[in-house]
């Protein structure tokens, strides 16, 4: 009976050490991968979202100011009595 504890002993660090050494062996390739996909990311020169959120927002803006003085000079040219 005590050969078997042993045994089973034996047995259960093994199997500790090795998934120690997996999580371990994980690790590693979640950084390797995460530093290879922040690479990529990097040279493809992308946009990052608040810049993209931003100039949207702006481009909104100007569209609708473009909407209203497009309004104003309909108007001033209906009122001039002058049409093209």
């Amino acid at each position: 009976m005590n050969q078997s504890n042993k045994i089973f002993d034996g047995l259960g660090r093994v199997m500790n050490e090795a998934a120690g050494v997996a999580d371990g062996v994980r690790r590693e390739v979640e950084t390797a991968v995460k530093s290879q996909v922040q690479r990529l990311v990097a040279d493809m020169d992308l946009v990052k979202r608040e810049d993209f959120d931003a100039l949207r927002e702006l481009v909104q803006v100007q569209g609708e100011e473009i909407d209203t003085l497009r309004k104003d000079l309909a108007a001033l040219k209906g009122g001039s009595g002058k049409a093209k």
